[in-house]
């Protein structure tokens, strides 16, 4: 591996408490900085948009740990980082193989699939609101795990035919595997929970087909002349379900932390200077879903330029989530949230061939979750505002582990706050409806 010194190797924080300024830190120092991942593996970090954008479409560059990274014999055992860096489904693949192998799952994801969806994710969304709109006033709740959560969980296991008595292990297991702070035992651990849990799904489908995405894939397999393997199939359920409910979730959570801490942003809303297209995509850009996605291998030396060569084999660790605070990219205010920048440019669901399948529908299920829990909770506020939320203990995921919302303040509460942003305007607010315009388009 083409590196540096070892003191000057810096080791990124898996607790993720400053990965934005970790982040800039990194890009200040060149187009890919060698860095210390969880477990002491070394792979070069890319945080610049255009720098990410060209090794992401560069032939040069796999995600074939299998066939193109010869450091795979060295790793240590209970690496963190393992269950989303050495999956053997499609995602992991080069080339041919990758373009073959992803179009038997990319249908499913295709907007007009996932606008089918559409009534679906609406019901789950009024069922879920309906529960925080029935909090007593004055208390609060953590909207992550009230809305955010099972809203994509129910979507993305509808989707695959995951029955209810998984569903619950099946989540805590992703979430758990996610976690980069733990040590090699415990990562072992959850690895072998995790893979306990997709081997119960796969023997309850092959027992129970029915009009779902995984019989589908099952019954392809079967005729297929190349069947994926056993591990490769569990993989691929790995993939689909973390992609399809992690980054929604955390993307979800993340747009109402930002219209929250920034009621500027919340009244332009509501006066229709902006819509909600405007705040889910500055949302992406200044706090995507995915930070750093392990990994990518150099098939060949690779110059980047300003003296910086990714050696054949090297690992490339890419931070999807720096792409969009690239001062490069946007140079007014890159770190600040404001939904009326022209250019919303980012990378939050990767680039090139490996553009993550679940983008249109990450897009929906956060269009109508918010769009849904504004409509119906028009006063609700953040039960501490004066406190950052507590980021999810991973270098791979960009969210916060709760957030904390009063969804219905009491009487004065909500007087007041009416007051703070609408000087102007004395008295009280009009009727829901009439007072968000926008709200509830869905």
């Amino acid at each position: 591996m083409s590196a540096e010194p070892q003191h000057r190797c810096p080791v990124l924080d898996p607790t993720a408490r400053a990965a934005h300024a970790e982040a800039a830190a990194l890009r200040a120092r060149g187009p890919a900085v060698l860095v210390e991942l969880p477990g002491g593996v070394r792979a070069w970090s890319i945080t610049r948009h255009e720098v990410i954008q060209t090794l992401t479409t560069d032939r040069r560059v796999s995600r074939d740990f299998r066939r193109h990274w010869p450091g795979l014999a060295e790793l240590p055992d209970g690496w963190p980082m393992a269950p989303v860096a050495l999956q053997q489904g499609f995602v992991n693949t080069y080339g041919e193989e990758h373009r073959r192998l992803r179009a038997r799952v990319a249908p499913s994801f295709a907007p007009r699939r996932v606008e089918r969806l559409r009534p679906r994710i609406q019901a789950t969304a009024d069922r879920l609101v309906d529960v925080l709109a029935a909090v007593p006033p004055g208390e609060s709740v953590d909207v992550r795990q009230m809305l955010s959560l099972p809203l994509t969980m129910t979507v993305i296991c509808d989707l695959l035919g995951v029955p209810e008595a998984l569903r619950p292990g099946l989540g805590r297991a992703i979430d758990a595997v996610l976690d980069t702070t733990i040590d090699a035992a415990e990562a072992i651990a959850r690895q072998i929970e995790l893979q306990a849990r997709l081997v119960e799904l796969l023997e309850h489908k092959r027992e129970n087909p029915g009009a779902d995405l995984t019989s589908d894939l099952l019954t392809a397999a079967a005729s297929a002349g190349t069947a994926p393997s056993e591990q490769e199939f569990l993989d691929s359920l790995f993939l689909m379900l973390g992609a399809g409910y992690e980054t929604s979730v955390n993307l979800i959570t993340n747009v109402l932390a930002e219209l929250l801490t920034h009621p500027d942003q919340l009244d332009r809303l509501r006066a229709k200077a902006i819509d909600w297209t405007d705040v889910i995509e500055e949302t992406l850009r200044v706090e995507g879903p995915v930070m750093h996605l392990p990994l990518r291998y150099a098939i060949e030396d690779i110059d980047l330029g300003e003296g910086v060569v990714i050696g054949r084999g090297d690992p490339i660790i890419i931070a999807f989530a720096a792409a969009g605070r690239d001062p490069a990219r946007h140079p007014e205010a890159p770190d600040a949230f404001d939904a009326t920048r022209a250019d919303k440019t980012h990378l939050a669901f990767g680039y090139g061939p490996h553009f993550c399948l679940g983008a249109h529908l990450a897009r929906l299920e956060t269009r109508i979750a918010v769009t849904t829990l504004f409509d119906r909770l028009p006063d609700l506020t953040l039960a501490h505002p004066e406190q950052p939320p507590t980021p999810i203990p991973s270098l791979m995921v960009n969210g916060p582990s709760r957030l904390d919302i009063v969804p219905t303040p009491p009487a004065h509460a909500r007087s007041e706050t009416r007051t703070r942003a609408r000087p102007e305007t004395p008295g009280p607010r009009p009727p829901a409806v009439p007072a968000l315009p926008g709200f509830g388009a869905r």
